[in-house]
């Protein structure tokens, strides 16, 4: 570090997995780095919250899945405790307002639909294998994939209305949002990403197989420690200078000034940064259409399981209503009782803008027609509307609409003179996902580090 406590060698602006990750590496091979979180915690759109009786609950991302190696070895190293999502017992379905029950990973529809689902299932993992990773603007047809949504697609190659409406729950599922605001292409690409659409909506050997019992932003919190003084809360980032020899980032907490800056939140986010020069158009462009999904999480708690006595997972996908899914959300020990509960997409924007007791009512009432009356009497009840919070403008991750990813996809990880982007969003593996955060930091960094020698 210089004399000057205002210069180092790697300013990185967000305090989430990504900008930690950055940050750990490259102080770990000697560069001096400052990392800039306009929030008062760190974590990003990691966050945990303790409930009355002591149970920790996530807010914010929450599972971790196989494959997602580099997130489970962070939390190994950190001694946290990994355990399984419960999963046992009947899961509920409600389709057009008609309720059943079913087990194992396929719901009891009618045959035709039960052929149209295997059939798209099918259709899809073909068209996922033919989109490159590194560069998915690149693949064959990626024109013409890109110029339509997943709701246009679905409009033509699926045919009953049941296969239909399971997609439509998939998509807000693993996007918060819903298949008309999604560009086909990018939907193919993010499947490719995390393993497939079976893969992303599965507990057993999929996306949601497990826990940590401290919170995911413990992960952050144990990184952030390792850092010490080296992270500054409270300290959003308005502008960012390039100069010949160096540049700058000012902020609440003062202008730093950096060889190299890592930009680790949101494209939303980075796009309200002034920048001096001006980003290349592309870059520019792009970060302006990745808009966030929208999601509203609430966690119901209960003195115990109950759903569990009358044999029931405490799983539930809806395609109407508001809450489209459904988990079980309580302890490993099973000592106390909690359902978190997902407002997704066109949902989430409704009773997002609606008071909160009328929200709290509404999620109690669709747990009680899923679970049983019991599930109105919710000892505490925690929600967070992601749309709302400044710093995040949404979640799960940012969305990419019909002909972005064909027109300026290319920018989405390529330097803009001394300025290197991170995020989730940046990924290849695991986009949109804590694993795919840890690889977004230590791909940045791996690229200052061979800048500045």
């Amino acid at each position: 570090m210089s004399a000057d406590p205002l210069s180092v060698d790697v300013a990185i602006v967000g305090a989430g997995l990504a900008g930690l990750t950055a940050a750990r590496r490259l102080s770990a091979r000697g560069a001096s780095v400052a990392v800039l979180e306009a929030r008062d915690r760190v974590g990003g759109r990691m966050l945990s919250w303790t409930s009355p009786r002591g149970d920790v609950v996530d807010l914010g991302a929450q599972w971790i899945g196989p494959t997602q190696d580099r997130v489970s070895a962070l939390a190994r190293e950190f001694g946290l405790h990994v355990f399984p999502q419960y999963s046992t017992g009947a899961k509920v379905l409600s389709l057009g307002g008609k309720i059943s029950r079913f087990t194992g990973a396929i719901p009891k529809l009618s045959i035709f639909s039960l052929l149209a689902l295997d059939r798209m299932v099918r259709k899809l993992d073909a068209m996922v294998a033919q989109v490159p990773l590194d560069a998915p603007y690149t693949a064959k047809r990626a024109a013409e994939w890109d110029g339509i949504t997943v709701e246009g697609w679905k409009r033509t190659a699926v045919r009953t209305r049941a296969a239909r409406s399971v997609l439509d729950v998939s998509v807000r599922a693993i996007f918060a949002a819903e298949p008309a605001e999604l560009s086909f292409l990018y939907f193919l690409f993010y499947l490719r990403s995390g393993g497939g659409l079976v893969n992303l909506t599965q507990i057993d050997g999929g996306a949601q197989q497990t826990r940590l019992a401290e919170g995911t932003q413990a992960l952050c919190v144990r990184l952030a420690a390792g850092l010490g003084d080296r992270v500054i809360l409270n300290a959003p980032v308005n502008a960012i200078l390039q100069q010949e020899d160096a540049g700058s980032v000012r902020s609440a907490a003062g202008v730093y000034r950096a060889r190299r800056m890592i930009v680790a939140i949101p494209p939303t986010l980075a796009a309200r940064i002034a920048y001096d020069p001006p980003l290349p158009p592309g870059c520019d462009q792009l970060m302006q259409r990745m808009p966030m999904g929208s999601v509203v999480k609430c966690v119901a708690f209960y003195e115990h399981p109950f759903w569990r006595d009358d044999g029931f997972s405490g799983e539930a996908i809806a395609d109407t209503g508001p809450v489209t899914v459904t988990f079980d959300d309580s302890p490993e020990d099973g000592g106390s009782g909690a359902l978190v509960a997902f407002l997704l997409g066109d949902q989430a924007k409704r009773w997002g803008a609606r008071p909160a007791a009328e929200r709290k009512a509404a999620v109690l009432d669709a747990l009680a027609r899923f679970f049983g009356p019991e599930a109105r009497e919710a000892m505490a009840f925690v929600e967070l509307d992601w749309v709302s919070e400044t710093w995040s403008r949404g979640g799960y991750a940012a969305l990419l609409p019909p002909g972005v990813l064909t027109s300026c996809g290319a920018t989405l990880r390529a330097p803009a003179g001394r300025i290197h982007w991170a995020g989730a969003e940046t990924a290849r593996a695991w986009n949109g996902y804590m694993d795919g955060a840890i690889e977004s930091g230590e791909r940045a960094a791996d690229e200052v580090l061979a800048l500045l020698g």
